[in-house]
C-alpha cells in the first residue's frame, strides 16, 4: 500500500479585523477553545516553536497532533509542518499555510493543507471535515467579545 497525497483549501470570512483573527490563532487559551477542545494543549507561537494537542478519537484511542511553526508574519500568514499519530502509530504528515486578508469590514482566512496519509490510517476527507469544523468553531471566538 502506498502513501495517499491530498491537498485541500478552505476559506472562511470572519466579521472582525485581521488582527483579531490572527490573535485567536496565536493565543494559547483561545486556540485551545476552538481547536483543541477537551484535549491537553500547549503552544509556543514562535518561529521554530511547537504546538501539541493530545486527546482521544471516537473509539477512545489516543491521538497526538504535533506541529512546528515554520514561518509567522503577524496578521498575514502562518506556515506549519505537523504530524498526527494514533497511539504510537504515525497517521499523517502535513504542511499547512494559513493566510489572513482584510475583506471589507472583516477577514478572509484561507487555509491550504497538503497531507500525506499513511495506509490504513486517517483519510483525507476526515481531515478536511475536521479542519472545516475547527474553522467554524473559530467563529465562536468572535461572539465572546
Amino acid at each position: 500500500m502506498s502513501v495517499t497525497h491530498s491537498t485541500f483549501t478552505l476559506e472562511r470570512h470572519y466579521p472582525v479585523p485581521v488582527d483579531q483573527v490572527f490573535t485567536a490563532w496565536a493565543t494559547p487559551d483561545a486556540r485551545k477553545r476552538w481547536m483543541a477542545q477537551g484535549a491537553e494543549h500547549s503552544q509556543d507561537f514562535t518561529v521554530g516553536g511547537h504546538e501539541t494537542a493530545k486527546g482521544f478519537d471516537g473509539e477512545g484511542r489516543p491521538l497526538t497532533y504535533e506541529a512546528r511553526y515554520v514561518d509567522i508574519v503577524p496578521n498575514e500568514r502562518i506556515l506549519t509542518t505537523s504530524t498526527l499519530s494514533t497511539g504510537d502509530v504515525l497517521s499523517t504528515t502535513s504542511v499547512t499555510s494559513i493566510e489572513f486578508q482584510p475583506d471589507g469590514d472583516g477577514t478572509l482566512l484561507t487555509l491550504t493543507e497538503h497531507g500525506m496519509y499513511l495506509p490504513g490510517q486517517e483519510k483525507p476527507e476526515w481531515r478536511e471535515a475536521g479542519t472545516a469544523q475547527q474553522l467554524d468553531t473559530l467563529a465562536t471566538e468572535f461572539k465572546r467579545q
